[in-house]
């Protein structure tokens, strides 16, 4: 059994500080081997917003990856965001933009959906693809590990109906592709609101989209964070927020998944 904490946006710069203490307590009293990192960790991509990410990440016990999302490319230097755009995030917080990581229950695959010549909206690209699909296929004859298969990315690559903003480019071939390649579970962030469901386009693909963990751009919902346990084909997905005015997190909602003849079913 594996457990992984999910969290995205927490926009240092434009962020609850009284939140800090309780994030970094209720993390590493999770008992997770992982700590998931869906973008966004700064406003505006300042080396001092990065620092106070990296100060953050390592109070944390579990290992932490980290992917960027659109607002960790500066705004603040034109030339540094179209020539060297993703500088700032590798001196402070990773190397690589799309790591991976495993254990005996789970592959996880980091891919970088932020895009430096566009504000807000994604791509995915085909080299993350296949880079991906070359991870969670297991073998040269192309046989499938009987793993978990994560897929953190910044963008939703599907969004609901009453979502205003623009999907990723290339966001529904790229879901086939990670569908046919096995991909079982993609985390997100981006909309600083939560969501789980089964995708529309690829039923293989539980989506989980994180909230804000830490930002007070809350859009008309509490700060949150997920908390997976993953023990074969099986997932429990736990939703724990806090309110304003409320410096703890505690979980609201708990959900059970099983991934049966390549098809997700809610169990409770």
């Amino acid at each position: 059994m594996t457990r992984i904490v999910h969290i995205s946006d927490l926009h240092f710069g434009k962020d609850r500080p009284e939140l800090l203490d309780p994030l970094v307590r209720f993390i590493n009293g999770s008992g997770a081997a992982l700590v998931l990192l869906s973008g966004d960790l700064t406003q505006r991509a300042r080396h001092s917003q990065f620092k106070d990410a990296r100060a953050f990440i390592d109070r944390l016990s579990p290992q932490v990856l980290s992917v960027p999302g659109n607002h960790d490319t500066p705004l603040d230097n034109l030339l540094v965001r179209f020539l060297w755009p993703w500088s700032r995030f590798r001196k402070h917080i990773a190397r690589d933009l799309e790591p991976c990581w495993q254990s005996d229950d789970v592959l996880v695959n980091g891919i970088n959906t932020a895009d430096s010549r566009a504000w807000q909206r994604g791509k995915l690209r085909r080299t993350s693809l296949r880079r991906v699909c070359n991870h969670l296929l297991c073998g040269p004859d192309g046989r499938r590990d009987d793993r978990l298969g994560i897929v953190m990315m910044h963008h939703p690559p599907e969004h609901q109906p009453d979502t205003h903003k623009r999907p990723m480019r290339n966001a529904e071939v790229g879901l086939r592709e990670l569908n046919s390649c096995g991909a079982d579970i993609v985390l997100c962030g981006h909309l600083h609101t939560w969501s789980t469901r089964i995708l529309r386009d690829a039923e293989g693909i539980l989506l989980l989209q994180a909230g804000t963990g830490l930002s007070s751009r809350v859009r008309g919902e509490p700060n949150d964070l997920n908390l997976l346990e993953i023990d074969g084909k099986r997932l429990t997905v736990e939703r724990h927020t806090a309110d304003l005015g409320v410096q703890d997190f505690s979980r609201i909602s708990r959900q059970i998944y099983e991934k049966t003849d390549g098809t997700w079913q809610l169990c409770r």
